[in-house]
């Protein structure tokens, strides 16, 4: 008997704590990551005629049409950069940060078929989805930085600063935040589908809560909304959304104040979510 157990590599248990993030574990599984980020991209553009260019269009229509509504019609403020690069700038951060967290939203639901037949540490999904995603925003962030260099040299209004070099940072902000709402979500929806047909829907309301189609000056400004700015900061992608326009094209500004806020309000999101998704992926199969 002594023996056979010599003989085993791994010992598979349940998890008992209520914050458990084997991160050598994680790594262990790291092929099966990059294994899972290879079929999510292929079977993302599989059978399109486009592929991976629809990771260019979507941003590109959206920004035009930001920039015909809100630029050209509504004339809102901009800070004298131009539109076209304005809304695109915030069109391609914030479409990093709803993919993770709409992509991971579903992670129980659309893998049950595959956590019912085989193990392994079911936040290898949800990492491999935000990891996908970024292969897609590296893709757009290429095609904004053509635009962008032409309006470097051609607009005085746009003038990048240090903290540009800060964009690794913000790229892990929105990664963990999106990560974070998605298994929280994912957990719940376990249960109660309902909310799987809200997430859509709320990460709409929750655009445009966000300066993706004004500046924050629009709130600052407004006598009528400016009493509720220091609520409006705690969006933790409002400072996020600000800190990456003003990297660019040094429009806006943002207190740092509110940058560790966003930052606390993204750990304790991700710390709620790791706990539900412990609790939820022990007995998820009997509800799912």
């Amino acid at each position: 008997m002594q023996n056979e157990e010599k003989q085993w590599t791994a010992v598979i248990k349940p998890q008992t704590g209520w914050f458990e993030l084997n991160l050598r574990e994680l790594f262990h599984y790291k092929d099966l990551i990059f294994l899972f980020v290879k079929r999510n991209f292929t079977s993302l553009y599989k059978q399109t005629i486009l592929g991976p260019l629809w990771a260019i269009i979507q941003p590109f229509l959206t920004t035009v049409v930001f920039t015909l509504v809100f630029g050209g019609i509504a004339k809102l403020d901009t800070g004298g950069v131009p539109s076209f690069i304005f809304y695109m700038c915030g069109n391609i951060a914030w479409g990093y940060f709803s993919q993770c967290f709409t992509s991971t939203a579903n992670t129980f639901t659309g893998n049950a078929g595959i956590f019912g037949k085989v193990y392994f540490p079911r936040m290898v999904i949800p990492i491999s989805v935000v990891l996908t995603n970024l292969i897609s925003f590296f893709i757009q962030l290429i095609f904004f930085l053509c635009f962008w260099i032409y309006y470097l040299f051609t607009s005085s209004a746009i003038q990048p600063n240090w903290t540009i070099a800060l964009l690794p940072l913000m790229l892990l902000q929105m990664a963990i935040l999106g990560l974070g709402f998605g298994i929280i979500v994912s957990s719940v929806t376990t249960k109660y589908r309902d909310l799987s047909m809200l997430v859509s829907f709320g990460i709409q309301l929750w655009m445009y809560a966000t300066p993706v189609a004004y500046s924050t000056s629009l709130i600052a400004n407004s006598s009528s909304l400016s009493k509720y700015m220091g609520l409006y900061m705690l969006n933790p992608m409002t400072p996020l959304i600000e800190s990456f326009r003003n990297a660019f094209l040094g429009t806006g500004s943002v207190d740092i104040s509110y940058i560790l806020i966003s930052w606390a309000i993204t750990l304790i999101v991700l710390f709620v979510g790791v706990i539900l998704f412990n609790r939820v992926e022990k007995s998820f199969m009997d509800t799912v």
